[in-house]
């Protein structure tokens, strides 16, 4: 039998084992979700955290990052200093934190009793992944500093403890670390997205100071984030300028050994927006948390609008969607020992959180309702309204959404594929006849579905949902899909009726192409967001040009920056063809460059901050006209389009 597996290659030899931190750097995607700019940023992220953690410790009271000119980040904080003493294991404290996973300050209870960091992976992760990284530390009077290049120690201990440096009065913990090209795809640090995050943080603890600077550019950047309001003035950050309809309410207690904190306001807008937030870190898909808050605000609303007799006997009860319609909130828990789903925290899996989150809305809000009469009155007006819409958008949908057959359509919409384990399936949503036909006549018809639509599809930022629902292109893909549609005052979509697993955005690589892209995109985003989240979006990348050599083989160049590169290396002469559109490409191009899962280039997209891009969405697909105009003034010389 050992021998037999042996022939087959698969024997002791076979199974390999990971020392050290090079788990982290083979599967990097485990420990920070991806290597895309979204992972890239988690690295700032987890050594942000590990200083936040000091401040609820309480000695922490600045933060400091700095995006360095080199391409580096560094964060520093006035903490207590990572411990440098000798440990058990023989070597400094500081070392072990830096260079083995699951070692770190948050399994002692008596260190931080509320920790955002509890897998003990975040200072030896960002260790790993980076190209070099120097720790300096301040503590006992004396200066301390560690250099590692690729997670490898390159600083000599001397009886394995750091030697000091110098003497200081001050304490603290200073990284800075080159983020690892071998390992992500760029290493350019998003800056809008870093200083949102940092102001979230700078919102849910009141009494800390986040100071951020970028020092890449010639005009260097300094913001400082410091929120005494706390999450009040998160909520009213969030809603600007918007009419209101309530006061922001904040509601705080602690039940179990959780404390919560609430906080949530009402405005003239049909739509929800509650955040959840444990131990300071961002919950993007919610958890048990938000899951005790949604049903006992449900429960108490609906109890005062039969108590007030705004709800008759026979009535049915609010949704939670009609309740939430208008809210705009944030709910923040510090947890003892919280579960989280995965090292990047998207998810809260602890059953007492939602009890306690419950408890102490169902005690706390009632307390405020009964002294608030009017506000109360307000949000039950709001969740009427919502009610009144959904019960009309029901019959619309019943009425417009008539089932198409699944199958190849005779009128040129959906080539469906032969498949049907959506696992496998695929549909391409491709721009313009041409293309479209290019595209069924290129494809693997067993996993590949080609929808073509015809020009630019209804902006639904702008639209209503009965125009939303009339629009024949966007009924066409809700039918094709196959999981419905979702909207704010009610939710018949369901993800497990995908029938595809990737759904590709095939559009031409002009500012037409970006525009369509773009509405899709919206579409997905407001009325589909599961779509997103659960990677499922991608955007195909057809290349620019192709080069035809004298001598040699053809080349495919995607982009300006390829062909620059093509011209310095390739040695004698060579004819260009510049593709303006897919419906140049005959079908055999069309399937090597785009279509053919072995050789075409996609773009997954993501969101990494949902408020961000909520915003940004509202921004540049809205219809409030001058901030969209002072968003394309500054970003213009950032436009890649070939135009």
């Amino acid at each position: 039998m050992a021998s037999a597996k042996a022939k087959d290659g698969y024997d002791a030899s076979s199974i390999t084992v990971l020392e050290g931190l090079e788990a982290v750097r083979v599967r990097p995607g485990m420990y920070i979700g991806s290597v895309s700019t979204r992972g890239l940023n988690h690295l700032i992220y987890e050594i942000v955290d590990n200083s936040v953690d000091e401040h609820l410790a309480g000695y922490c009271d600045r933060i400091t990052v700095t995006l360095e000119k080199d391409g580096s980040a560094t964060v520093s904080d006035n903490g207590r200093g990572i411990p440098v003493g000798m440990h058990e294991k023989g070597i400094s404290a500081e070392r072990l934190v830096f260079t083995t996973l699951h070692a770190g300050g948050k399994f002692d209870n008596s260190a931080y009793k509320t920790s955002g960091g509890l897998h003990g992976v975040g200072s030896s992760v960002v260790n790993a992944l980076s190209e070099r990284l120097t720790v300096t530390v301040k503590t006992g009077g004396q200066i301390y500093r560690d250099t590692y290049e690729r997670g490898i120690p390159t600083t000599e201990l001397v009886g394995g403890l750091l030697p000091p440096l110098g003497k200081t009065r001050e304490t603290g913990t200073c990284v800075n670390f080159l983020p690892d090209p071998q390992i992500f795809d760029k290493t350019w640090f998003r800056e809008e997205d870093v200083k949102s995050r940092l102001h979230e943080t700078a919102y849910l603890n009141p009494k800390l100071t986040i100071v951020f600077r970028d020092l890449r550019k010639e005009e260097k950047e300094e913001i400082t984030f410091h929120e005494p309001e706390g999450i009040v003035g998160f909520i009213r950050g969030m809603n600007g300028q918007t009419e209101t309809v309530t006061d922001v309410v904040y509601l705080t207690g602690e039940c179990d050994g959780i404390v919560v904190e609430c906080a949530f306001q009402y405005i003239n807008e049909f739509h929800e927006n509650v955040l959840g937030f444990c131990n300071n870190i961002y919950n993007s898909e919610g958890g048990t948390h938000l899951t005790g808050f949604k049903t006992q605000f449900t429960t108490v609303i609906n109890s005062y609008a039969r108590q007030l007799n705004i709800l008759k006997e026979k009535d049915p009860n609010f949704t939670g969607a009609d309740v939430r319609n208008g809210m705009t909130a944030v709910i923040s828990i510090k947890h003892p020992d919280p579960r989280f789903e995965g090292q990047t925290k998207t998810k809260l899996d602890n059953q007492d959180a939602a009890k306690a989150v419950a408890k102490v809305i169902g005690d706390e809000v009632v307390r405020y309702f009964d002294r608030n009469l009017e506000t109360l009155k307000n949000i039950i007006g709001c969740a009427e309204k919502a009610a009144k819409i959904r019960k009309s958008e029901e019959k619309a949908k019943t009425n417009l959404l008539v089932k198409q057959k699944y199958s190849f359509d005779s009128n040129g919409k959906l080539a469906n594929c032969v498949s049907r384990e959506a696992d496998k399936c695929e549909i391409f949503i491709v721009e313009g006849d041409s293309a479209g036909g290019s595209a069924k006549m290129a494809r693997d018809r067993m996993y590949q579905a080609i929808l073509p639509i015809r020009g630019k599809i209804l902006n639904v930022e702008k639209a209503s949902i009965d125009k939303i629902l009339a629009n024949a292109e966007i009924k066409t893909m809700i039918n094709a899909f196959g999981c419905g549609f979702s909207e704010g005052y009610g939710n018949d979509f369901d993800i497990k009726k995908l029938r595809y697993d990737k759904i590709i955005i095939m559009a031409d690589a002009d500012v037409d192409g970006a525009h369509i892209s773009n509405l899709l995109l919206t579409l997905f985003y407001r009325f589909m967001p599961e779509l997103i989240y659960e990677g499922h979006v991608y955007i195909a990348m057809p290349p620019l040009y192709k080069a035809i050599p004298s001598k040699g083989k053809e080349e495919y160049l995607y982009d300006d920056k390829a062909l620059e590169k093509y011209r310095q290396t390739h040695k004698g002469s060579f004819t260009l063809q510049r593709y303006k559109g897919l419906g140049e490409m005959d079908a055999e191009q069309l399937w090597e460059t785009t279509l053919d899962p072995a050789r075409r280039r996609m773009k997954l997209v993501e969101i990494e901050d949902a408020r961000m891009a909520s915003d940004m969405t509202a921004l540049l697909m809205g219809t409030d006209v001058p901030p969209r105009k002072a968003f394309i003034y500054e970003h213009a010389l950032d436009a890649l389009l070939d135009i």
